[in-house]
């Protein structure tokens, strides 16, 4: 009986054992590790490191590089996540209401997040270029002046944003559909009992409160994806022009692997990873007041 309890007793931890090491492992030592650094001025290649404390956090915000690539994150995330989850609430109530079509218009929007990320970003290197590609070609139809849009400053980063759009609008679409497919049509019958006969109100008053948690969950996830973003910037723009496009990410890169100040990139990583941690803890803490579970 002794041996059957201990048994029962240790099963769970046994189990659990492989997933907490690789946890530990890939997960928690590396941050840890990073974490350490960051305090340190050790770089990569060197045999020794002293505790320099929080100088590094410090050059960093007297830094007019990072500053910029933090506003310019911060203003990549406000143009990206709140047009990416409107468009997909909206396209998911047409997509459901498509009939026969439905499948085919989930499959169309949701390919191009599937698609290698690096390989779209090469082929809108294409079509973005101002002799050869497309927006050259439709340029020349308009009459205008065909510029190079990811050369120009103050449109560099918008496009960029657009190719964000582009690129998570299917995801968004996607979950949405789930929440709306979920919605009872006893719940619109009700609310037209109600006085909600219109579309304005049958939103506002059933749709919307009903996939409250839907729109939860996919702003955190695009408000992280937005966050984390990099492969646009290594691929269109490296962080120009003028470093319009240079965002938190892309500048952690460089210090790491272009400069070599192993110390900068991970007080950057931190900083990251605050911002991140942050971010979901204040959309946990206010949104989830407002979300309605069915």
């Amino acid at each position: 009986m002794r041996w059957h309890t201990l048994y029962r007793l240790a099963l769970p931890y046994g189990l659990s054992a492989p997933a907490v090491a690789l946890m530990l492992l890939f997960l928690i030592g590396p941050v840890l590790a990073v974490t350490a650094l960051s305090f340190t001025d050790w770089q990569l290649g060197e045999t020794a490191l002293s505790f320099v404390g929080l100088r590094n956090y410090g050059s960093l915000f007297d830094d007019a590089l990072f500053l910029r690539s933090i506003g310019n994150t911060a203003l990549y995330i406000l143009m990206t996540v709140p047009t990416t989850l409107f468009l997909g609430m909206f396209f998911a109530s047409m997509i459901l209401r498509s009939g026969k079509m439905r499948s085919l218009y989930q499959t169309v929007y949701f390919m191009p997040f599937m698609g290698t990320a690096v390989a779209m970003l090469m082929v809108w290197d294409f079509v973005l270029n101002p002799t050869v590609g497309l927006w050259g070609l439709v340029a020349g139809w308009l009459g205008v002046e065909p510029v190079n849009l990811l050369r120009t400053e103050y449109l560099a980063l918008p496009i960029l944003a657009l190719i964000s759009i582009w690129q998570n609008l299917g995801l968004s679409i996607v979950l949405f559909l789930a929440g709306l497919s979920g919605i009872p049509d006893e719940m619109y019958e009700a609310g037209e009992l109600d006085g909600a006969d219109d579309p304005v109100s049958r939103f506002m008053l059933v749709t919307w409160p009903l996939v409250s948690h839907v729109t939860y969950f996919v702003l955190i996830l695009l408000a992280v994806h937005s966050f984390q973003v990099f492969e646009s910037v290594a691929v269109l723009t490296q962080g120009g022009p003028n470093d319009a496009t240079e965002v938190l990410t892309y500048t952690m890169y460089k210090e790491g692997f272009d400069f070599f100040r192993t110390n900068i990139a991970a007080a950057i990583t931190v900083i990251f990873l605050v911002g991140v941690g942050g971010l979901t803890l204040v959309k946990a803490m206010w949104l989830e007041k407002k979300v309605h579970y069915q």
